[in-house]
């Protein structure tokens, strides 16, 4: 009954159950994710694409496109702002990927339909849906499964937590948030095929369509349409069939539910806008180039050995990730990335954008970085500990060598991010939004997120983020 213990925790998650720092790190992903959206709509080409896409379809103008203006039909709006949220892979991470671009658009699109969701309900309805993504992510039991098995678990679990999420929002009883869950589960995608080989936008996309997924689900189980039952721990459910292990982890997918939230442990923020894996080599870099005072022009080479298989991939095929074409093949190159923190000693938004990918002093860099596997390296489950982390080897020109195995990242939950940390991003990735937005409303909007729970209709903070020529 592993289905019906989620659902059920799903529909009665009450706010007044929440932890007080869940509340204030679900506040950081709302403006976080916020943020990063907007940031993604004048520096990622395929922004524009989606959004013109989906004004082309018309509709009811429900729910606002972020960054752009305008409205668009709840789960089309969804599907443009889940997309956008992932574009600038700036977004906060944690066990089961990213679980806030699969979640926090839901809420503020059915939130903006359907009117005057309290800031307190629109909390609980994330923390429903975070809460049952990082789970069914902690339950697997392959290491380094997503790369085991081809998944890419912001997409895969996201159709899920997004429904739980919409189910939350929209008060589904137990059956329906049954129902929802069903009609999910027959949407599920999220192949790492999208990530293999030429560029491809759609590794940007993965949140627009499990986000898109969950609103249809949860609306049409509460017109009424049954959906399939059993879908976590059924013969064709989401572990035999996705996972594809036969021995999940059931325990950490109901134990303590509603009385613990394993979020709090796994979940941390980007300092840096790429994917997460190349933090741990920018980390090392930063480290050792502050602790040997290492210059770029003393660099003979850079290698970065070993990790997890999702470091390889990074890594190679070497040439093509020394030269990435578009923002997002930078964003997932670690030969680039790596040689960006070791020129500037710090990774920006501006390095992805065309001119930053033609910097002539980090393409040289990214010539003297190169990647070797080691077979010595443990493997855990998820992934998550130090030894998951790749060595970075820096070899200066005068013959010394120095090597570094990052114990930790900024903003993973050892090295929490602050409030103002968060605020500052944020303001630094609206200023790339599409269409200016009013800088007092900038601020307003901050100051409603820091007291969400408190606002009256969550709605406003749309409102306040959509650019003034589409009000």
């Amino acid at each position: 009954m592993i289905t019906t213990k989620l659902a059920q925790h799903a529909s009665t998650l009450d706010y007044d159950a929440l932890p007080a720092r869940l509340v204030e790190r679900i506040k950081q992903c709302v403006l976080d994710t916020l943020g990063v959206s907007i940031g993604a709509t004048a520096v990622c080409e395929e922004a524009k694409i989606v959004c013109e896409y989906v004004r082309d379809l018309g509709g009811k103008p429900e729910s606002r496109i972020l960054g752009f203006g305008g409205r668009a039909p709840a789960a089309w709006a969804v599907f443009v702002n889940g997309s956008l949220g992932h574009m600038l892979d700036y977004d906060d991470v944690g066990a089961g990927g990213h679980v806030s671009i699969a979640t926090v658009p839901v809420a503020f699109a059915l939130a903006e339909k359907h009117g005057r969701v309290s800031g307190r309900e629109f909390i609980a309805a994330i923390a429903a849906g975070t809460d049952i993504h990082v789970r069914l992510n902690q339950a697997v039991d392959i290491p380094d499964w997503t790369m085991a098995e081809g998944w890419f678990a912001t997409q895969l679990f996201g159709f899920i937590s997004g429904a739980a999420t919409a189910a939350r929002l929209l008060h589904l009883d137990l059956e329906q948030t049954q129902n929802a869950f069903g009609v999910a589960y027959t949407q599920l995608s999220g192949s790492r095929q999208m990530a293999v080989g030429t560029a491809t936008h759609l590794r940007s996309m993965q949140a627009g369509f499990s986000g898109q997924g969950a609103v249809i689900a949860a609306e049409l189980a509460q017109r009424g349409i049954v959906g399939s039952r059993e879908i976590i721990e059924g013969r064709y459910g989401l572990f035999k069939n996705y996972v594809r292990t036969g021995k999940p982890d059931w325990d950490a997918i109901v134990g303590g539910l509603g009385e613990r939230f394993p979020m709090m442990d796994v979940h941390g923020f980007k300092v840096w806008p790429a994917c997460g894996y190349t933090r741990a080599p920018n980390t090392a870099i930063m480290e050792l180039r502050r602790e040997h005072d290492i210059r770029p022009d003393d660099v003979e080479a850079i290698t970065v050995i070993g990790g997890t298989g999702a470091t390889k991939l990074l890594s190679e095929p070497l040439e093509l990730k020394r030269r990435p074409k578009l923002s997002i093949d930078g964003k997932y190159s670690i030969p680039f990335t790596t040689a960006v923190m070791m020129v500037k000693g710090n990774v920006t938004l501006r390095d992805y954008t065309d001119e930053g990918l033609r910097d002539p002093r980090v393409l040289a860099m990214a010539d003297r970085v190169s990647y070797r596997e080691n077979a010595d390296d443990a493997l855990p489950v998820g992934g998550n500990s130090t030894l998951s982390r790749p060595t970075v080897e820096v070899r200066l020109k005068d013959g010394r060598s120095f090597s570094r195995r990052a114990a930790g990242v900024p903003g993973d939950p050892q090295h929490p991010v602050t409030r103002d940390m968060i605020e500052a991003k944020f303001r630094d990735c609206v200023a790339f939004s599409a269409q200016p937005l009013d800088p007092a409303n900038i601020e307003r909007a901050i100051a409603l997120v820091h007291d969400l729970e408190n606002v009256a209709d969550v709605a406003e903070i749309m409102q306040l983020l959509t650019p003034s020529p589409a009000q």
